[in-house]
């Protein structure tokens, strides 16, 4: 399934030799794992900048969330832009901001250099992760379509895996901590920006004239089906910043370990099952692995308070896979509900609704959850993240329930 936008010009108009369908695949894939790489990488580096720039949780959770909020106002300003300019084209814009970005974190001396960075992070993940993840889709082999979430998922997590376990054994055991692993995700990032340049060129449709700013549209026969997507995907999300911007600190407090790449090792969990559920859960219809993965977040959120009760290392990481295994259920189910259902002209305009709602719970998760451990401690901001997020997933049980609903009614009419 191919969108008219995506497929390439006349030999006159593109004399280059582009990339393969085959290969245009697995370059929007790497976009959509750089891009969580990139918004995961400082996560072993808060402890670290905490520690020599003197930074509260409040401020070492501000890095953090400013990621989300300038990913949220891009989102908001240029998320139909790949349905006009090409997928190509947007992710050219996105991945060399990340670029910019990553290399401020690489040279920054002071807190300053990483909040302007984290900046140009979300900048860059708020252009290239939904042209990415449609591309995904639109490069799809033929009859392959359905496996895209699963592919852009399991992505995702390879990204946050390499954040975790390079970020970590960086910082561990080589030189120059604060830096080195920005470096090292600064060539990754350029090798993916040259795959990219190489992508098919965008067929401009002159039907859909000239690209403005606009609302973001989803449109009237899916609206239920984005309810249930975007509710999964800001669940996932929403536990996801429980890890990402505290789950350092979590290790490091409640279990107990200070090496850096053990944490690493033990966050990376959670995303290696990311992973791994993804490709498993790909033969399942999509309604079907949310409820499941919303049901398996409320376990999760009883055991992860009872690890941190508990100061259990083999309880949280328990914690840790389940916690993987609901995430890759909702991001993937989620994910899945949207992107095959989305009218191709609209379909980045669509899932950029979709991260939209995910990245605005998510941001704001995270800075409550950092002026929470602030003023009363870690374990009052996880209890409050447990309540928020269990509310999420039951948010994500009643849409996927009236989901179920409305397919069974259209299957009754269509019987008759």
């Amino acid at each position: 399934m191919s969108s008219a936008l995506e497929l390439p010009v006349t030999a006159a108009a593109q004399p280059r030799r582009a990339l393969s369908r085959k290969a245009s695949f697995w370059t929007a894939a790497a976009v959509a794992g750089i891009s969580l790489w990139t918004s995961a990488a400082p996560t072993t580096t808060y402890p670290l900048y905490a520690s020599t720039w003197h930074l509260t949780p409040t401020a070492t959770t501000a890095i953090f969330a400013v990621y989300p909020v300038v990913l949220v106002v891009f989102l908001l300003v240029f998320g139909q832009l790949s349905d006009y300019i090409g997928r190509r084209a947007t992710m050219l814009y996105g991945v060399g901001a990340m670029l910019a970005g990553v290399l401020l974190f690489a040279i920054a001396p002071s807190v300053g250099w990483v909040y302007a960075g984290r900046a140009l992070m979300g900048a860059g993940v708020g252009l290239a992760l939904t042209p990415a993840t449609a591309a995904v889709v639109e490069f799809s082999a033929r009859g392959q379509v359905a496996r895209a979430s699963s592919i852009t998922t399991a992505a995702t997590a390879a990204g946050l895996s390499l954040a975790t376990i390079v970020g970590g054994g960086l910082i561990e055991y080589a030189p120059a901590p604060l830096h080195l692993d920005f470096w090292v995700l600064l060539a990754v990032i350029a090798l993916v920006f040259g795959l990219v340049w190489q992508m098919p060129r965008h067929t401009k449709d002159e039907s859909r004239g000239v690209w403005r700013p606009r609302p973001i549209k989803v449109a009237k026969g899916i609206r239920l089906l984005y309810v249930a997507s975007a509710a999964a995907v800001t669940a996932a999300y929403s536990f996801g910043s429980v890890f990402l911007a505290l789950g350092a600190q979590v290790a490091r407090q409640l279990i107990g370990t200070t090496n850096i790449f053990v944490i690493g090792l033990v966050l990376a969990i959670m995303s290696v099952t990311i992973g791994v559920t993804a490709i498993a859960g790909r033969r399942f219809p999509a309604g079907r692995l949310v409820a499941v993965g919303a049901v398996a977040t409320l376990a999760d959120l009883a055991l992860l308070e009872a690890s941190a009760r508990t100061h259990s290392l083999p309880l949280f990481m328990v914690t840790t896979v389940l916690g993987g295994i609901s995430y890759g259920l909702l991001f993937s189910g989620g994910l899945g509900l949207i992107t095959t259902h989305a009218p191709a002209h609209h379909r980045g305009g669509t899932v950029s609704a979709v991260y939209l709602v995910a990245y605005m719970f998510q941001g704001a998760i995270a800075l409550t959850l950092g002026l929470v451990a602030t003023a009363s401690g870690l374990g009052t901001a996880l209890l409050l993240g447990v309540i928020v997020i269990g509310s999420l997933a039951l948010l994500v049980i009643a849409a996927a329930g009236a989901l179920a609903v409305q397919s069974g009614r259209e299957l009754v009419e269509e019987a008759r």
